[in-house]
């Protein structure tokens, strides 16, 4: 199988994408909710069983100067329960700029009439196919 899930973690909500190894492509797909006991795992057990991805990558927000940050801490802990609960591969990948680089695409999306305002909380998900795209490009171009 050759399909990939994406994570951008942030405290409130967690971006999700779907991305090809054999395509090289990713795109958003879902915005999953943080409370205070953690990620809505019914929903991303949904996602799991629904795409049964071979690796799952989680980006990995580090400080400019490369430094780890609280919201590191957060990331790598999300990681390690999605390896233990999927008993899947999980990398994690520099998640620097992305969530500029989503909020790019958006207003162009926008611009282009694809995208409403009110699609605006789909941002995280598409900083997780940025994410996503990056590691696709890296393992790409390692085969």
């Amino acid at each position: 199988m050759s399909c990939v899930l994406g994570f951008d973690v942030g405290s409130k909500l967690i971006g999700v994408a779907i991305g090809n190894t054999i395509t090289a492509s990713a795109r958003a797909l879902a915005v999953i909710p943080v409370r205070d006991n953690g990620p809505d795992w019914a929903q991303l057990d949904t996602l799991h069983k629904q795409w049964q991805p071979d690796t799952l990558v989680v980006g990995l927000p580090l400080a400019l100067d490369g430094t780890v940050q609280p919201a590191t801490r957060l990331a790598r802990r999300f990681a390690e329960h999605l390896r233990e609960r999927y008993q899947a591969p999980v990398a994690l990948v520099d998640e620097q700029h992305s969530s500029q680089e989503a909020a790019q695409r958006f207003a162009q999306a926008r611009a282009a009439g694809t995208k409403r305002r009110s699609d605006a909380a789909t941002i995280d998900a598409e900083a997780a196919a940025v994410i996503l795209e990056r590691w696709l490009a890296v393992a790409s171009a390692s085969h």
